[in-house]
């Protein structure tokens, strides 16, 4: 389950592109008093994801703009929808770094893994490759790294399999019982580019490798159909809390 906020700018300013945790700031913001106050010092995934503002350039006042938010838990979106509204029936702006918005319209949406469908990504997909699976991946780093981010210099197998992986256990994590791993969850893909994005990690600027796929389903089983379902609310890859691996459904 996912809302879409239609947004308003109430003032010209620049598109921040390092505005991820300004962003994930706001999101937080709107659990405080909340029974998910403490999301954010949960350890663990938070198993929610969020778009880009888009479109993504410079605005006007008065320009518009919108956002996603999405999550498998339909308690927490709908909490989100309730606090957007308060927000907006208050006629308070929406505040993200420089970025200043009056809240327009907050609508659910209900996109759907069908048996057969396209998924394309809304933001980058970052995954981080373990230490202990370079000599799998025949990933010879120039340094004892603890892990490195997948790149387009590495193998296709080592993005698909830490993908999945990665999938399991959220998926498992999520419904808290144990799964047998579905092997192939991803058939067809198309690699689009590599994109290096910046995030903040206390005070320090940090950059994350990411990239940008086309995902092709056919004749999806009921099992494979649920985890990526779940992988759509939830975000693909790691970081989703912080933006990244949002998806979308293309029909």
């Amino acid at each position: 389950m996912r809302v879409l906020i239609e947004l308003e700018a109430l003032k010209k300013s620049a598109y921040d592109l390092k505005y991820y945790h300004k962003l994930q700031g706001f999101i937080y913001d709107l659990f405080k008093g909340t029974p998910y106050k403490g999301l954010h010092d949960r350890d663990g995934y938070k198993f929610f994801c969020y778009s880009n503002i888009f479109p993504p350039k410079d605005m006007e006042r008065g320009d518009k703009r919108n956002l996603l938010i999405s999550s498998p838990e339909r308690p927490l979106v709908k909490l989100v929808q309730k606090q957007l509204r308060e927000l907006k029936d208050a006629e308070k702006s929406a505040n993200i770094g420089d970025m200043s918005f009056k809240i327009r319209e907050i609508k659910p949406l209900h996109p759907k893994v069908t048996r057969s469908c396209t998924l394309i990504t809304g933001t980058p997909i970052v995954i981080r490759i373990p230490r202990e699976n370079y000599e799998r991946y025949n990933i010879k780093p120039e340094k004892d790294y603890n892990y490195l981010y997948w790149r387009k210099r590495y193998s296709f197998e080592a993005f698909i399999k830490q993908l999945e992986d990665n999938l399991h256990k959220k998926y498992r994590a999520y419904h808290n019982q144990k799964i047998s791993e579905v092997e192939l969850l991803f058939e067809e893909f198309v690699f689009k580019k590599q994109v290096c994005n910046h995030i903040n990690v206390k005070g320090r600027e940090i950059p994350v490798i990411g990239s940008i796929w086309k995902f092709g389903f056919n004749y999806l089983t009921e099992e494979r159909q649920k985890i990526i379902q779940f992988g759509l609310d939830a975000g693909f890859g790691e970081m989703n809390s912080l933006g990244f691996g949002f998806m979308n459904v293309v029909r």
